[in-house]
């Protein structure tokens, strides 16, 4: 994933650009970015994230700012924003992209005696191909526009110019983009969770392809939004942060309901309810309150030198800082009987190396409730587990295991009332070696995230897409 902030403001922007763009490190790990708007000039500094955060990297370029606009990006992807000089004039541009088709289009490019400077050894940087399609067309609007035509999976975006801030949301709305307002200055953000501590109110979530220009007066709607959304259902289990709203639905809160309705259908007798830190805490909280039974932290997350592992640079790093980063309670796990809720079951192996320690510990019992459905397809349409092989997944494991082969009908495991679906979880559970595993229903799902099911995309764990 990618998260991006920006702000336009009456008075100098830095501070909140600062913090804003700070509030949304935990959607990605590898480079940050900021560029601001000095009313003649725009400034640009970008940092690798890899072996440090945003803070850090970039307080001491906070004297080389100084302007009354900004944009800034935490990006997974690469280096952002790019500065383009252009006959639609001088602009920044950041985006929060997955684009598929990006090797055709980028021949398209250069068949066209185009040229590309933002090279990486990934090839293209998505965000300067964006901008390249932008400046093909005579007004910003019709250049997102032709953003939103040419690419296939998914891209929103913003851009500073000398108009003010262009927000646009990618076309079904597949990531959030959300404006914020106070007292003489607009932002605009991924996460609503930036905004409280700096002073701004939610006064508008973009719709499915809106553009809207920001100005410190206020904002106004350059292209409307259009009806079909396809909000990826995994902000609300996991990727969001607690104290962020998508669509005005909140992600704790959503969260509660996910675990509620694992506790619902779950027939096992448990002694208390923990959650994997800390997307899985909400669940089991949910779970633990409707089961009428205790919550307490079988695992605690040590925090102040080991980083979070959605996305380090390899699987091994990954793994390293998973294992070191939990540290087991001892006195709340001897001879009890847990359910343990996660977010999802990805891989499995860290979740595996979890179970084996509250055995190790002394549990007698360990039960495995994620929060959403297995995943069984790749995503299409956001960067989540790029860097996995779909033949990692949990679910295609075991399905490759009682099928011997990947040529099946995958359909059937992804409907939880078949036989296929309950012999590839009771594989799973076999695998993980637990005492049992029930995932989240589907239905259950999207009755907690509460949006129509048309409006989420659910493509991770039954293939269904746009």
């Amino acid at each position: 994933m990618s998260g991006f902030f920006g702000v336009i403001s009456r008075s100098d922007c830095v501070s909140d650009l600062y913090y804003g763009t700070d509030y949304h490190s935990h959607l990605g790990t590898r480079k940050g970015g900021m560029a601001v708007f000095d009313g003649r000039d725009l400034t640009r500094v970008i940092h690798s994230l890899e072996n440090s955060y945003f803070r850090t990297k970039f307080e001491s370029d906070l004297p080389k700012f100084k302007g009354h606009s900004g944009i800034g990006v935490i990006s997974d992807t690469e280096s952002q924003p790019i500065i383009v000089h252009s006959h639609l004039g001088r602009f920044g541009i950041v985006t929060v992209a997955r684009i598929n088709n990006l090797q055709e289009l980028t021949e398209r490019a250069l068949s066209h005696r185009r040229h590309f400077s933002e090279i990486s050894p990934a090839g293209t940087n998505p965000t300067e191909l964006a901008a390249m399609l932008i400046t093909e067309e005579e007004r910003f609007e019709q250049g997102i526009l032709n953003v939103y035509n040419k690419i296939r999976g998914s891209c929103s975006m913003l851009l500073i110019t000398e108009q003010g801030l262009f927000a646009a949301r990618d076309k079904f709305g597949r990531t959030p983009v959300i404006i914020g307002r106070k007292q003489g200055a607009y932002a605009v953000a991924s996460e609503t969770c930036a905004f409280p501590n700096l002073g701004y109110e939610p006064v508008k979530y973009l719709g499915p392809g809106e553009v809207v220009l920001i100005t410190p007066e206020g904002y106004e709607v350059r292209r409307k939004a259009q009806e079909r959304m396809q909000i990826c259902a995994f902000l609300w289990v996991y990727y969001g942060y607690p104290s962020s709203s998508y669509e005005d639905i909140a992600v704790e809160e959503c969260r509660y309901r996910c675990g509620a309705a694992l506790a619902k259908n779950d027939p096992h007798e448990v002694d208390y309810a923990s959650g994997v830190p800390d997307s899985g805490i909400a669940h089991a909280v949910g779970y633990a309150n409707e089961k009428k039974i205790p919550y307490r932290r079988a695992y605690v997350k040590y925090t102040p030198t080991w980083p979070r592992s959605f996305m380090p640079q390899s699987q091994e790093v990954r793994d390293l800082v998973a294992r070191m980063k939990l540290m087991p309670n001892r006195s709340l796990i001897k001879n009890q009987r847990i359910a343990l809720c996660d977010d999802s079951i990805v891989r499995g192996t860290q979740l595996q190396d979890n179970v084996q320690v509250l055995y190790k510990c002394g549990a007698k019992e360990v039960h495995i409730r994620p929060a959403c459905p297995t995943l069984i397809f790749p995503c299409e349409f956001l960067n989540f587990s790029t860097s996995r092989s779909t033949l990692d997944l949990a679910g295609r494991k075991a399905i490759r295991e009682i099928e011997g082969t990947e040529d099946v009908n995958f359909s059937e495991y992804a409907d939880p009332d078949s036989g296929k679906c309950r012999e590839m979880v009771e594989r799973i559970r076999q695998n993980l070696g637990v005492t049992s595993l029930q995932y989240q229903r589907l239905d259950d799902l999207v009755k907690a995230i509460g949006l129509p099911k048309n409006k989420l995309c659910t493509h991770c764990w039954d293939g269904t897409s746009t």
